[in-house]
């Protein structure tokens, strides 16, 4: 500043701010070239608002070009444009300074100056405003955060709805932020389609688990975030409204099978939420259904109408090879699959491929469709019906759809078509027919251009791109699918014959060695936390490559999960294994038998007291030792009331057996591998000898019984062993397995214990337990180390357990379990063993405490 401006109380005069900057552009000129020349050409459109505005904004530039010469040139580039789309400079010129604030903000800068203006237009001043203090507080958290601020597009983040919607998707990731520092950056992967499907009230709980996952391994949390992973998708389909046709295959198979006499296998198609409107698709082996579409009618015309497809020729190899002949093409290329590309067909068209594609499919479908209608009578009318009350599309989309709906409402009616697609409808028509119609169609100019994001809602319900997966080459069907399960299983069985021909081999010493052979994963790090006897607490996952995606497993067994958070069960969320425990040591059994031979004395001794032994009355039996005298009374009374009553009217005596059923099921997590307290080996040596004990005291009582155990390595790969089936003989089998027990990874106690009430189901006793071996609280390597999460959903499978007639307890060798069982498993239901060396001793005492 001048001094003559300091003593006018810090003013300029017009003329001496002129002075300063050309002073300033003499000084950008003698530093660098490039500044001095974007200051010059931006310099007219600032001075339009005054001296005093240009100096202090060359003095901004100046200043932000020494901070950081990327974010100077920045400024420099966009300050034009921004003074005559705003017609202000003070607003943006004070908020662009305050980035001098921090290091290498050149990124987040430019967002900024590349969208202001933009901001300023549809929200105004004070809307402007507000976005911008928005960014500029992300980049006091982080400043790649508040790049990802700035660079997403201002509407995409309001969603329509002005600042409102952009405080409502901002906010949860500033709370989650705080709370357990996720990242602005992952967050906005996915959050704005998230919004979409759960709403503004449901985007905090969403977040919350992607921050759990991103806490329990970098690459699944941002796969979860991205809405690459089950996980997410999941919980966003959940909340989507619609027919969902994977919870209906049996159903759509079936109409299939009674009307094209066809069983297509049906396969999930990889749409997401977010990739706009759910369609259909086929390989030619499969037809791939999204996770959701509009309804249940629309589902059966989209099944019928993709199978017909099959049926009628559109992908039969001999009629794709004369399409390919009059591209000029000798045969159509296959990928690495063996499967036909169909690109090389739209190629010619360039820019316009999407516009042909469109006419192409529907004549194509027109075709097909009038195959079909005479073998499905309610095809037509249910497809018409969908598409007359459909929302018509906007833009380019709406010509093409008005087109096809006409068509097939004049084949419904059987009114005179469009004559260029009259030939379609001709006899020997095939889908070379339809590419020709759909060049004639081409050439119509009334057809306008249209994009890929307006593609898919040309097409009429149920219907869908014909091309948009590579294609299996098919046989000529002529109309027939009786055959396909066969051919299509032959094809498979070749394909997969191909690829074991083509895996190379495996050297012995490259093969991993995993000691858990059920669980082939990664080596992670899977010690425990605290307690004496280890909690059995995880340490978070660590993923060796960063950048390798999260592939969850889909061939277990579904259990759903309770959310405390969102205070609702998730369906289908935890994928469970069951399997006999192959790991056998039969002379470990021998030796753990022959070292507590006197404690199972002394056992053995006590249970024969609980053996039955007092004759009991049977009451109404048909035959018996007396008379039972009120039976008798009974059936007198019947007979002179005319009725016709059976005579069950004595009493005999005999044993009965207290009815009784238990399942042990142990926790078989890592930390029982811990050391002894007391130095003499580990604690899994007194859970072997106290399951052996347990197993033969049950055995001298008789009632029927069965041994599992569980372990896991997050919600998808959940392993429950049985060491004993209640089908089966306490022989040698049984005590070597129960031998062979050892720890591994953590234990999701909830899924086990939902397990275990479905293994109940197969013994008819009236009364049945459930003891539960455990050495420490439930825990995962994804429950991202909130505690109360997997606590809440075994109290949740506790409760299941006694609302299906089953009475749970709780055995633990955790000193703390005090702090935690209360609540999970409640007052009276769990007992905690202080001393590891009187497991195998009160473990059949216990269990002859609560049988009686």
């Amino acid at each position: 500043m001048s001094d003559h401006a300091r003593n006018n109380g810090g003013a300029n005069t017009e003329a001496e701010d002129l002075v300063e900057i050309e002073e300033i552009l003499q000084h950008l000129e003698d530093i660098s070239f490039v500044a001095h020349r974007d200051t010059k050409e931006a310099l007219p459109a600032i001075r339009a608002f005054g001296a005093a505005t240009a100096r202090r904004w060359i003095e901004t530039v100046r200043e932000l070009f020494f901070h950081d010469r990327e974010a100077g040139k920045s400024f420099m580039r966009h300050s034009a444009r921004l003074a005559e789309h705003m017609q202000t400079v003070d607003l943006w010129l004070e908020q662009a300074a305050r980035f001098k604030q921090w290091v290498n903000s050149a990124d987040a800068l430019e967002g900024f100056m590349a969208q202001a203006d933009r901001v300023y237009d549809a929200w105004g001043g004070a809307g402007e405003r507000e976005w911008a203090e928005i960014g500029l507080r992300w980049c006091e958290r982080s400043l790649p955060d508040a790049r990802a601020y700035f660079e997403t597009p201002f509407d995409k983040l309001s969603a329509g709805r002005g600042i409102e919607g952009l405080r409502a998707l901002i906010e949860p990731a500033e709370t989650l932020f705080d709370e357990r520092g996720l990242t602005l950056d992952a967050y906005l992967e996915g959050a704005p389609i998230a919004r979409n499907l759960v709403g503004d009230a449901g985007l905090l709980s969403w977040a919350r688990r992607g921050a759990d996952l991103l806490k329990a391994g970098r690459s699944r949390g941002e796969a979860y975030f991205r809405l690459e992973s089950d996980e997410s998708l999941k919980l966003l389909l959940e909340a989507l409204p619609g027919f969902r046709p994977r919870m209906h295959g049996r159903f759509l198979r079936l109409v299939l099978l009674a009307w094209l006499d066809a069983d297509i296998p049906l396969a999930d198609s990889s749409w997401k939420p977010g990739e706009g409107r759910p369609m259909l698709e086929t390989d030619g082996r499969r037809l791939y259904m999204p996770a959701v579409m509009d309804s249940r009618e629309e589902a059966m015309v989209a099944t019928q109408h993709a199978a017909a497809h099959l049926a009628f020729d559109t992908y039969a190899h001999t009629d794709v090879e004369r399409l390919f002949e009059r591209a000029g093409a000798e045969h159509p290329p296959l990928d690495d699959r063996s499967r036909i590309t169909w690109r090389p067909l739209f190629a010619p068209f360039e820019a316009r491929m999407f516009r042909f594609q469109v006419l192409f499919d529907l004549a194509e479908d027109l075709r097909v469709n009038a195959r079909l209608a005479p073998r499905i009578p309610n095809f037509l009318p249910r497809l018409v019906a969908l598409a007359e009350v459909h929302g018509r599309p906007e833009g380019a989309a709406a010509v093409y759809y008005d087109f096809a709906l006409r068509a097939h409402q004049a084949l419904l009616r059987d009114e005179p078509q469009d004559p260029r697609l009259a030939r379609v409808l001709e006899p020997d028509a095939d889908v070379v027919t339809a590419w020709a119609v759909g060049e004639e169609l081409f050439a119509d100019e009334a057809f306008p251009e249209i994009t890929i994001e307006e593609r898919a809602e040309a097409y009429l319900p149920g219907l869908s791109l014909n091309q948009s997966l590579p294609v299996y080459p098919q046989r000529k069907r002529d109309g027939s699918l009786a055959d396909f399960r066969d051919h299509e299983a032959h094809d498979e069985h070749r394909f997969e014959h191909q690829k074991q021909e083509e895996q190379p081999q495996q050297a012995p010493e490259q093969a991993q060695k995993d000691p858990d052979a059920d669980i082939q994963t990664p080596q992670q790090e899977t010690s425990g936390t605290g307690g004496r006897i280890g909690t059995g607490i995880p340490q978070p996952a660590q993923v060796a490559k960063r950048a390798a995606p999260y592939t969850p497993k889909k061939d277990g067994i579904p259990y759903p999960e309770w959310d405390y958070r969102e205070q609702r069960y998730i369906s289908d969320w935890v994928n469970l294994y069951e399997r006999v425990l192959d790991d056998e040591n039969p002379e470990l059994a021998a030796t753990i038998l022959s070292e507590n031979a006197d404690t199972l004395k002394r056992l053995t001794r006590g249970l024969e007291m609980q053996r039955p032994m007092r004759l009991a009355p049977l009451r109404k039996q048909l035959d018996g030792d007396e008379l039972d005298t009120e039976a008798v009374i009974d059936y007198i009374a019947d007979k002179k009331a005319g009725l016709s009553p059976k005579a069950f009217i004595y009493r005999r005596r005999a044993v009965q057996h207290r009815d009784t059923a238990v399942l042990m099921l142990a926790d078989m997590s890592t930390s029982i591998m811990a050391r002894h307290p007391g130095g003499q080996g580990k604690i899994v040596d007194r859970v072997r000898e106290g399951m052996m004990l347990f197993a033969e005291a049950i055995e001298k009582v008789g009632d029927p019984y069965a041994i599992s155990g569980f372990a896991s390595k997050q919600r998808d790969q959940v392993n429950y062993y049985w060491l004993k089936d209640f089908n089966e003989d306490l022989n040698d089998t049984v005590r070597a397995r129960i031998a062979g027990v050892s720890g591994r990874l953590a234990s999701r106690m909830g899924a086990g214990i939902r397990h275990s009430l479905e293994a109940f189901k197969r013994s008819s006793a009236q009364r049945r337990l459930l003891l539960i071996l455990s050495d420490g609280r439930p825990a995962d390597y994804d429950d991202g180390g909130d505690q109360r999460y997997l606590h809440e959903d075994t109290r949740m499978a506790m409760k299941e357990a006694v609302d299906a007639g089953v009475h749970p307890f709780c055995i633990t060798l955790d000193p703390s379990g005090s702090e935690y069982l209360p609540a999970i498993f409640g007052p009276g239901h769990y007992t905690i063993i202080d001393h590891v060396d009187e497991l195998p001793r009160r473990l059949p005492e216990i269990y002859l405490r609560l049988r009686q």
